[in-house]
């Protein structure tokens, strides 16, 4: 099995055309249709469907394409990392982020690591933190920036603290329930859950640490935005970090609902596979967003740990 031929299966799923592929791998469609065909002599088997629109991959494609892009991606990252030993500082990282850690600690990691290492590329991929810890596993990132999630498997990851943050209770600016003082009282207002599914996260784990039932969630939402539009413009409550309620473009929609309770104190952090750690630029990007962190907590844009539940 050649690693010509991986290389185009996977560009061949990841285009959906074979003509692209072709163009993106620098070969001619036929030497393209070759490489894979010999891919599915060698397996018995066909990995492309393909018809008048372009290819999609069989059930066996699809397994040999997840495998073919992670063993692609780990010899990418052993070059980089071979080079990097080498004393040269090129390539690229993949970050993952929630949004408050794009709001305040990735600007400033990027603006410093970038000035120190200019010819290393950075990629950001904005992702819930479930999300982020299974790209982690699978290589698709480097680095996942966080709530440092309970419950970790010992010695499956590499966690460093960078800071604290809290998640408040919100609402529409003017609703009704901006007038409750209690997390009991919100027990019958319609929650949007950020989780990938409707029985779990932040608002679930706020009811619980306060002995309550969860709320069923009234909608699940992936995204910040998503959360901020679904709030903003309806009657639903849910928890944002308090950071980001602090932006005035937040501020002009929601408002914070002041329940005795307290909020949702979490550990920002962040997240590798402890091998990572071999490469350089992983390192050095670590350093960055400690100082970043610490500038966070010098300028007091992120405020200091307050009552309600920890979570860490």
């Amino acid at each position: 099995m050649k690693l010509s031929s991986l290389n185009a299966l996977i560009a061949a799923v990841e285009e959906g055309s074979l003509r692209s592929a072709a163009r993106r791998v620098g070969l001619s469609q036929p030497a393209l249709t070759k490489l894979v065909r010999e891919l599915e002599r060698e397996l018995s088997t066909r990995l492309l469907e393909r018809s008048s629109t372009g290819v999609i991959p069989t059930a066996q494609g699809r397994v040999l394409y997840e495998r073919a892009r992670a063993a692609t991606r780990e010899l990418d990252h052993a070059v980089e990392q071979i080079e990097q030993l080498g004393g040269r500082m090129v390539g690229e990282l993949s970050i993952g982020a929630v949004p408050l850690a794009v709001l305040l600690l990735v600007p400033e990691a990027l603006r410093t690591f970038g000035q120190e290492f200019p010819h290393i590329g950075l990629r950001i991929l904005e992702e819930l933190y479930i999300a982020q810890l299974t790209n982690l596993r699978t290589g698709v990132v480097d680095v996942a920036l966080g709530p440092i999630p309970p419950g970790l498997t010992p010695g499956e990851f590499h966690v460093e603290p960078l800071m604290p943050a809290s998640m408040v209770v919100v609402c529409r600016r003017g609703s009704r329930w901006a007038r409750c003082r209690s997390l009991e009282e919100l027990a019958e207002a319609r929650w949007v859950y950020t989780s990938v599914g409707g029985s779990t996260g932040y608002a679930a784990m706020l009811f619980t640490a306060h002995g309550l039932v969860p709320p069923p969630a009234a909608a699940v939402v992936n995204s910040t935005l998503g959360l901020l539009s679904l709030i903003g413009s309806s009657d639903h409550v849910g928890l944002m970090p308090q950071a980001i309620m602090a932006h005035p473009l937040a501020g002009q929609f929601l408002q914070v609902i002041p329940v005795s309770d307290g909020g949702l104190q979490l550990s920002i952090g962040a997240i590798t596979k402890p091998d990572t750690l071999l490469k350089p630029a992983v390192r050095h990007f670590l350093a960055h967003l400690h100082r970043a962190a610490h500038q966070v907590s010098r300028n007091g844009l992120e405020p200091g740990e307050g009552p309600g539940p920890r979570v860490s």
